[in-house]
């Protein structure tokens, strides 16, 4: 038993020298969250409009972003990838905070809007999109470095 627990301090010391102890989130988790450029579904020019195609994000630092749908289609905002490398905070909704482990839908019916804080915890491209109308062009990503 003392061996091995020689020889654990000794990896995790070469760890240390080779780097591997500066693996950490690149954010600041006490800071406030950073508010997202709004992500816009349909526009006066086109149903299958979308505002973003892309959401630059670090691990570790929280952001907070609100999808507005104009009602001129029913969408149905998902993100499943994502939603398991994120640690969802909250989702605001006509006046109702929500809070829950993840997220698997935001189905807008009309006009509307919500808000998603959360903080990205695993770092990779994942895809957002509104189901059904991805063919259309209603298809992004969020890249967590």
């Amino acid at each position: 038993m003392h061996t091995f627990k020689h020889l654990g301090l000794g990896l995790i010391l070469l760890g240390s020298l080779a780097g591997f102890d500066n693996l950490h989130a690149a954010g600041d988790m006490t800071r406030r969250p950073v508010a997202l450029p709004d992500l816009l579904l349909g526009s006066d020019d086109s149903d299958y409009a979308m505002s973003q195609r892309e959401y630059q994000l670090e691990t570790g630092q929280a952001y907070q972003l609100k999808i507005i749908a104009s009602g001129q289609k029913e969408y149905a905002f998902q993100a499943p990838e994502f939603a398991t490398a994120i640690y969802l905070r909250k989702v605001e909704a006509g006046g109702v905070e929500i809070k829950a482990v993840t997220l698997t839908e935001l189905e807008f019916e009309d006009a509307g809007e919500a808000e998603i804080f959360f903080l990205p915890v695993k770092p990779g491209k994942y895809r957002f999109y509104a189901k059904g109308l991805e063919n259309k062009g209603m298809l992004g990503h969020f890249v967590v470095k």
